[in-house]
């Protein structure tokens, strides 16, 4: 196939680079150029271009993974099939494969963290078995994990193609045969119970860090899926707790109706897991431990097919119908003995099991011959101090391993028991003795900007208590975390709660007041009433017609807070009536009396002044600051004039000539 690096397909998705390869398909990174968001784009490998049943599957099965939707499947924008090139465009996943997360974790999960994959691998197979489709190739390498800790699921139905050129096992499905039901081995019918046994496979992987089966080559593996019973999880990882090897234990029965019949039936026994981890359920395994014999029943019914299929055929001429006569011969007279034989059978051995059962019941005090026991306490003792004492024989002791939340006991410790101590119970009973694995520290992770249920499911599954509180903040969307306490990168104690204070959705509570100036009163009391607003009519006198909006208060378009009353003026129908105002007589004029003028307390300030001379009178001129009245006062004379004849002026200084003055140069010639 030529490089598509670079190319544009149908005019929109760029292809970028290869992120990639597959047995079926090759998977390409792009971009969506009409909505810019990146893309995965999976193409079919041109060597089954040709390949007609595989191109009808791709094409029809490509159109029925795109009618899922569901948070934990990825999902499907466009598809196209055409002679040269077939190809799926998907949502881009920006994170590792599950697969991928184990080999960093060392391979063992926490059962916690089983637990909480565990039902989003579920909860979108419920989701796709509801769509009629199921995966057939269930496995940590088709599920990506996301920063947040959510899953999502890829390459539904894909499985199916290998179906198209063969029905048996090659090496070329070793990516996917540790993880196939037994009936997929042999090419059986497959059904939902299909995807239900590859989770339980999962589940045995990541609690145990193993496979439960390998080997050499793809077909020994398969073989192994078919007769082989994997190791009890209670012996390669006796840590788990009793209920999650239960529920991993019965997914993987062989025979699929001893399975989980659905996703939901086994969502509902890891929820009843969740709420009571020390649950134990009562389930019945068919354990078989000879291998040869589920072989040979598996060619057994591998015959009884084919001879039924050659019955079906032509070539058995008369014979066919002498066997239908036969048969419709034995329907009519079937005898009713062996009914009343078969029941009284199964009463007989009924009865002889509960006989059994009473006798070798160790807490049946009445009919038991074993010796009494008394319970003491255990809590407080660790483990190897138990299997040293005596109790290691009276007893039969069933351990199960829990992180201790209250910080009490430390690691090897027991720190409680079933039954409790005083008890009196038969020698050989089962006592449940749980034992501390120590504090589990947990850092706690960086949950801001994610959604308030993504944080919660994180930080359960790390095993802390969450509580939800709701607060108003800008920094982040509204429904995501904006931070929480104790905050990001704070060491605690498995068990403790942390509170996550989620952004809460902004109510806009302003509105804007609707135009309904012109509308009649009912259809502007509906319009204001819709924007969340109280109208209030007030008929008003007016010719229009009655019941017309003449105005409002406020007008259109003001914005005012939700609930705001709108003053509506509606027109009665009958315009106003003023009536003509009556003639007043004229009143006749009267005259106002002059006041009389209040004196003035006059306040006089100088204004001018001539100083008196010898023999001239002097003056003062003053006037009245508040009515501007002016006064004038003489200043008398200082005196006569004094002249001497020899000097031409008044000796007083004030420059009167001297009428007797002669002067003495007067008539001399001049020089």
């Amino acid at each position: 196939m030529e490089n598509l690096i670079g190319r544009k397909l149908e005019g929109r998705y760029l292809i970028e680079s290869l992120v990639g390869v597959g047995g079926m398909a090759n998977v390409y990174r792009g971009q969506d150029t009409r909505t810019g968001e990146p893309v995965a784009v999976k193409v079919l490998k041109e060597e089954f271009l040709d390949n007609e049943e595989l191109v009808r599957r791709f094409k029809n099965e490509s159109k029925a993974i795109s009618i899922l939707d569901h948070p934990n499947i990825v999902r499907v924008y466009d598809i196209s099939v055409t002679d040269k090139l077939q190809y799926i465009v998907m949502e881009y996943i920006d994170g590792i494969t599950l697969k991928e997360y184990l080999k960093q974790r060392g391979g063992v999960l926490t059962w916690k963290e089983v637990v909480h994959f565990a039902t989003q691998v579920l909860s979108a197979l419920e989701h796709a078995h509801g769509k009629g489709i199921v995966h057939r190739d269930v496995k940590p390498q088709n599920i990506m994990l996301l920063a947040d800790g959510s899953i999502k699921m890829m390459d539904f139905g894909i499985a199916r193609f290998s179906r198209a050129q063969s029905q048996t096992v090659s090496d070329k499905a070793i990516g996917s045969v540790h993880y196939i039901s037994p009936e997929q081995a042999k090419g059986d019918h497959t059904d939902a119970r299909t995807d239900i046994y590859s989770v339980g496979v999962m589940l045995y992987e990541m609690l145990a860090g193993i496979l439960p089966f390998d080997g050499t080559g793809a077909v020994s593996i398969a073989i192994k899926q078919i007769s082989d019973t994997a190791r009890p999880l209670a012996e390669v990882a006796p840590e788990v707790p009793e209920g999650l090897r239960q529920i991993t234990e019965k997914a993987m029965e062989k025979d699929p109706a001893r399975r989980y019949q659905s996703a939901r039936e086994m969502l509902d026994a890891l929820a009843a897991f969740k709420r009571d981890p020390s649950i134990r359920f009562e389930y019945e395994y068919n354990t078989q431990s000879n291998p040869d014999k589920t072989i040979n029943r598996v060619v057994s019914d591998a015959k009884a097919t084919r001879a039924d299929a050659a019955s079906k055929t032509g070539k058995t001429g008369k014979k066919g119908k002498n066997v239908k006569k036969r048969r419709r011969k034995k329907r009519y007279h079937f005898p009713i003995f062996p009914i009343f034989a078969g029941m009284a059978v199964a009463f007989v051995i009924g009865a002889g099991l509960l006989v059994y059962l009473i006798f070798s019941n160790s807490s049946n005090a009445l009919f038991s011959n074993r010796d009494d026991v008394e319970v003491i306490n255990f809590v407080g003792m660790t483990r190897d101090e138990f299997l040293a004492s005596d109790y290691n024989q009276k007893l039969s002791p069933v351990w199960v391993y829990e992180y201790d939340t209250t910080s009490t006991y430390a690691s090897g410790v027991i720190f409680q028991q079933s039954p409790r101590s005083g008890r009196v119970v038969k020698e050989g009973q089962k006592i449940t003795l749980r034992v501390s694995m120590g504090t589990q520290w947990i850092d706690i992770p960086d949950t801001r900007s994610y959604t308030g249920e993504a944080a919660k499911e994180m930080l359960t599954g790390l095993g802390l208590m969450v509580v939800t509180n709701r607060v108003d903040d800008d920094s982040v969307a509204a429904g995501t975390v904006a931070y929480s306490e104790p905050a990001a990168g704070t060491t605690v104690a498995g068990g403790s709660t942390v509170v996550l204070y989620v952004s809460r959705e902004k109510v806009n509570i302003t509105r804007t007041v609707p135009s309904v100036v012109g509308m009649l009163v009912d259809t502007a009391r509906a319009n204001i009433s819709r924007n969340n607003l109280m109208p209030v009519v007030e008929e008003v006198p007016d010719a229009s017609p009655a019941g017309t909006v003449l105005s409002q208060s406020p007008v259109g378009g003001t914005s005012v807070r939700m609930g705001s009353s709108v003053l509506l003026q509606v027109s009665s129908g009958v315009p106003e009536v003023i009536p003509e105002p009556e003639p007043q007589p004229t009143a006749e004029p009267t005259q106002t009396p002059t006041p009389e003028p209040t004196p003035c307390p006059h306040n006089y300030q100088e204004v001018s002044r001539t100083e008196p001379t010898c023999g001239a009178n002097g003056s003062v001129t003053r006037q009245c600051t508040l009515c501007g009245d002016t006064v004038t006062e003489t200043l008398p004379a200082t005196g006569a004039h004094s002249f001497d004849s020899s000097q031409p002026y008044c000796l007083n200084g004030c420059g009167t000539p001297n009428p007797g003055y002669v002067d003495p140069n007067a008539g001399q010639p001049a020089a």
